[in-house]
C-alpha cells in the first residue's frame, strides 16, 4: 500500500507548536534534488531535553531531515527554526554562530585521520575560539574523553583504534562545546551488538547528565526502543507515524510492521519469488580436470 494511504494527521504541525513545545521545529519542509522529492511537506516540533529518534527504510529523508535541522541543507520551501528563531535563511557567518549549540555525530565518525584524538576533540575548540588558555583546553579534553570512557586515548590516532573507539571519540568532539542539541546519523552501524550497546548507554548518559535535546537516525530498532522518548517514521519523504515505543511496536499499517520487523513486503516477496531462465554455467568441474 502506498504511503500516502497511511496516517495523515501523524507529524503535522504548526506554528505556534513549533515555538511553544520545540527547540526544534521544521514547517511545511520539501527538499528536492532535480525532480526527485527526498522531503514532502514535512512539519516537526523536537521538544527540548527529549530523545526523537527517526527511523525508515534507506532512502527516506532521514539524513536528508536532520541536516535540515542544522542548516547543512536549505529547504526548496518551507521554514526551519531553532529556538524560536528562523534559521535556513541566515547566512553561512550566522550560521557559525547558531552551529556552536549543536553537535553532530556522523556516520562514519568524520575524524581527521592525520590528527590525534587530543587534537581531534580541539579542533572545533580551536575553530570557534572559546578556549584560549591551553591548560583549560587539556582538562577540557581529558573531561570529553573521560565522559565516553576513553581518558587516557589523547595520544592515539583513528587508526589505532576500534571502530567503537572511534565511534566514541567523535561522540567526545561532538560535545566539546556543550551544545544544547546533539544529533546522530546512523550511530550504531557497523557496530556489534555489543559496542552498540555502549554507543546507546553513551546516548541515554548524555542526554541525562547534560541536559541535550536529542535527535537519532538509525536502523537500529533495539537501539531505537532503548533510548526514545519518541519515534517518528519516515516514508516516501512523510511523516507516517509518530509515537512512543509502544506506540511504533503497535502501529496497525503493515508498512509500519514490515519495517520494524525486517520483513520484505508482500509486493517485494511475489517479485522475488518469479521464476526466471538460470543462466548455464561457462565452465563445468570437468573442464579444470588434468
Amino acid at each position: 500500500m502506498a504511503a500516502k494511504n497511511l496516517t495523515t494527521q501523524e507529524g503535522r504541525g504548526n506554528r505556534a507548536e513549533a515555538h511553544s513545545n520545540g527547540v526544534l521545529a521544521v514547517e511545511k519542509v520539501t527538499k528536492r534534488f532535480g525532480p526527485h522529492i527526498v522531503l514532502d511537506n514535512v512539519s516537526l516540533s523536537i521538544e527540548k531535553g527529549k530523545t526523537t529518534v527517526v527511523i525508515g527504510p534507506s532512502g527516506c529523508g532521514k539524513t536528508v531531515l536532520v541536516k535540515h535541522l542544522i542548516a547543512l541543507l536549505r529547504p526548496t520551501s518551507g521554514e526551519v527554526y531553532f529556538d524560536g528563531r528562523r534559521i535556513d535563511n541566515l547566512s553561512e557567518q550566522d550560521l557559525n554562530e547558531v552551529r556552536t549549540h549543536f553537535g553532530f555525530l556522523f556516520q562514519g565518525g568524520a575524524l581527521f585521520d592525520s590528527l590525534s584524538d587530543f587534537e581531534n576533540i580541539k579542533f572545533p575548540i580551536r575553530q570557534n575560539n572559546k578556549v584560549k588558555n591551553w591548560r583549560e583546553v587539556e582538562e577540557l579534553v581529558k573531561n570529553k574523553l573521560a565522559m565516553v570512557g576513553l581518558d587516557g586515548f589523547q595520544n592515539y590516532y583513528p587508526a589505532n583504534l576500534s571502530g567503537g573507539q572511534r565511534k566514541r571519540v567523535a561522540l567526545a568532539r561532538a560535545i566539546a562545546l556543550n551544545p544544547e542539541v546533539l544529533l546522530y546519523d546512523e550511530p550504531t552501524t557497523g557496530l556489534d551488538p555489543i559496542r552498540s550497546d555502549v554507543i546507546n548507554e553513551l546516548v541515554l548518559k548524555l542526554q541525562r547528565e547534560l541536559g541535550v535535546t536529542t535527535v537519532v537516525v538509525t536502523h537500529d530498532m533495539a537501539s531505537a526502543y532503548k533510548i526514545a522518548d519518541r519515534i517518528i517514521m519516515l516514508h516516501s519523504g512523510k511523516i507516517v507515524a509518530d509515537g512512543d515505543a509502544e506506540h511504533i511496536r503497535n502501529h496497525p499499517h503493515p508498512d509500519v510492521q514490515h519495517f520494524i520487523n525486517g520483513q520484505v513486503s508482500e509486493d517485494d516477496l511475489a517479485i522475488l519469488r518469479m521464476s526466471g531462465t538460470a543462466s548455464q554455467a561457462q565452465f563445468h568441474p570437468r573442464d579444470f580436470e588434468a
